[in-house]
């Protein structure tokens, strides 16, 4: 699975992101890594001068981004180079990862999709571009756009919103296009999803005995599971999640154990371990080439490592292939992917130029993936190959440092005068409250959260400035998962508001309008909505400067209680009010997952 950008509101804000689980934890651990903890975090023992430097590496980034265990598999084109394991399985039992360990890999179950489908693509069974619906003629799919074949949902071009599963509880309900097939890429999981059960229509088999049969028993992968259930729990890795999943969450946040995952649903459902996953790599940089025979044949795996159109959530430099991003890695042709999960988090990368690859995963989900460790480690083996110098170590930012901290310093007051001041010391931003200073964590472009547990950590800080040239801010709010001015390669503006939930603050720079006007009727939409589920959490509705957000996102009406989730006008995922009783909405359905409202402040 991947966490997608549409429900992924905020990577600052834990609460309510669809694959980012909200399980309780009353068995808590506080997780933060400790010089002491560091020292006693199990190591594997490095034998070669390439080892040394990644597990140096490999040591500091677990400390940095407070992974609790991390699993790394290394190959070349005709052996394992490695397997290793780091740090805890288990933190409150002081377990160490084993690599046996079972680690849930998430997305980058998706290439494990699309060469099944090759595979029966070469039997005959499949052709790439008929619709889908010729084969599932049942799915619940409105396709007012234009035909879905099986290339669109290969690439993810298919114009269907990002769902979490492809049947909704309302029987009616339909899924519904937001653009014409191909026009563009919108990364969509329910597609994965929709590809998995023509898998099992025309393999005439479960998904785990499709995908049993055709890559992991070929292929040796003997410790690998098709599904993620029950029956494998005892051989995982503890997971780890957000303890309070109703706030933002620092770098160095409190973790707690995720909830126990059963999932089929083929657009993340494989656990795996290094080895294995070294196993699978080498088959990539053969080309579809198993110890036995081949996977899927040279064309296909052609078709696969095309690179289809452009994948900018992958990198500046990304396009998409069939289930895998196809990309550029020192003038290297490369396959890469993330997986993330309620509570892991992965990567792989596969220089196929180079004839190297390497998987790592980390059991903890905290917004971000282990990319930098892979691709370092397949720089690092390529340099070892051609006895060049090594590479430097990729560095790790700091968050709580930001060159321009001094932008956001100053006082900032409301309509009601309440006052917010922020401080500057060196290069890292305070909030002042009450004669305390809280550190703040800069996230991404103007955005800060909170560092400490309290009332200052409910949610981001989002900075806005004046257009360049000018004093007067746009008048719509700065959103907490896009890109700010400060993001711009034009010269930015002053920074002249600070958005905090609802509240909005100014300095003295600003000159613009004071007040804005809703629509009466949101009203009956704001408020804190949650899902019990594990992919669900807490969402939360307001009004800010006339416009309805939800979680830092602003929300564009399309009709009625129904509102678009992106910028973009063809964005397809959208966010329904349902149920309005007693002058308040029940139910909040986002892409396809209802959240029912909650009064607990």
């Amino acid at each position: 699975m991947e966490i997608p950008v549409s429900i992924a509101m905020s990577i600052d804000r834990t609460s309510r992101r669809l694959f980012l689980s909200r399980g309780g934890g009353a068995l808590a651990t506080p997780l933060f890594w400790t010089t002491a903890m560091r020292a006693a975090m199990p190591q594997p023992a490095a034998a070669t001068p390439v080892e040394e430097d990644l597990d140096g590496y490999i040591a500091g980034y677990m400390t940095a981004m407070n992974a609790p265990g991390l699993t790394l598999g290394l190959t070349d084109s005709s052996k394992t180079l490695r397997t290793a394991s780091y740090g805890f399985a288990d933190v409150d039992k002081r377990i160490a990862v084993d690599e046996r360990h079972l680690f849930q890999i998430g997305s980058i179950t998706k290439s494990f999709v699309a060469l099944v489908l090759l595979q029966m693509r070469d039997e005959g069974k499949l052709d790439l571009q008929t619709p889908v619906l010729d084969y599932l003629p049942q799915l619940p799919i409105d396709a007012r756009f234009g035909s879905i074949t099986i290339h669109h949902l290969l690439t993810h071009t298919s114009g269907l919103p990002d769902n979490l599963g492809v049947f909704l509880g309302d029987a009616d309900a339909r899924l519904v296009q937001g653009f014409k097939p191909g026009e563009h890429f919108h990364y969509c999981n329910l597609g994965f999803g929709i590809l998995g059960l023509l898998a099992e229509k025309l393999d005439d088999r479960p998904w785990r005995k499709c995908v049993q049969a055709r890559i992991l028993t070929p292929l040796e992968m003997t410790e690998t599971v098709g599904v993620i259930s029950t029956a494998s729990r005892g051989r995982a890795a503890v997971g780890y999640q957000a303890f309070w999943d109703d706030q933002v969450y620092p770098r160095q946040g409190r973790l707690s154990p995720g909830p126990n995952m059963v999932m089929d649903d083929t657009a993340g459902c494989i656990a795996s371990t290094p080895g294995d996953m070294a196993r699978y790599a080498r088959m990539l940089l053969n080309h579809g080439q198993g110890p036995h025979g081949r996977i899927v044949r040279e064309e296909s795996f052609a078709l696969m490592s095309t690179p289809y159109i452009k994948a900018p959530e992958f990198s500046e430099t990304a396009s998409y292939g069939y289930g895998i991003a196809v990309d550029k890695l020192d003038g290297h042709k490369i396959l890469r992917h993330t997986g993330g999960m309620v509570a892991f988090a992965s990567s792989i990368h596969v220089d196929l130029d180079g004839g190297v690859a390497a998987f790592a995963s980390i059991n903890a989900m905290q917004g971000y993936r282990p990319t930098a460790v892979t691709e370092y480690a397949v720089r690092l083996l390529y340099a070892e190959r051609q006895a060049k110098t090594m590479p430097a170590a990729p560095a790790i930012a700091n968050p709580l440092e930001v060159d321009n901290a001094s932008d956001y310093a100053g006082a900032f007051t409301d309509g009601n005068r309440r006052k917010l001041e922020f401080a500057v010391e060196g290069n890292r931003l305070f909030l002042a409250d009450e004669g305390k200073r809280i550190p703040l964590q800069h996230t991404h472009g103007d955005n800060f959260i909170s560092t400490v547990e309290g009332a200052s950590a409910n949610h981001t800080f989002i900075f806005g400035r004046a257009r360049a040239g000018s004093a007067k801010s746009g008048t719509q709010p700065a959103s907490a998962s896009g890109a700010s001015n400060g993001d711009s390669r034009e010269k930015p503006g002053p920074v002249v508001e600070v958005s905090y939930g609802s509240d909005w603050y100014v300095n003295a720079k600003y000159s613009g309008p004071v007040s804005f006007t809703a629509p009466k009727e949101y009203g009956a939409f704001t408020g804190r909505y949650r899902s019990e589920s594990a992919w669900g959490g807490e969402a939360l509705a307001y009004v800010l400067k006339g416009h309805l957000m939800l979680d830092g996102r602003m929300l564009h009406r399309i009709g009625g209680s129904l509102f678009r989730l992106g910028d973009e006008e063809w964005m397809p995922d959208t966010a329904e009010f349902l149920r309005v009783f007693e002058g308040k909405a029940r139910i909040l359905r986002i892409a396809g997952m209802d959240f029912w409202r909650i009064e607990i402040d």
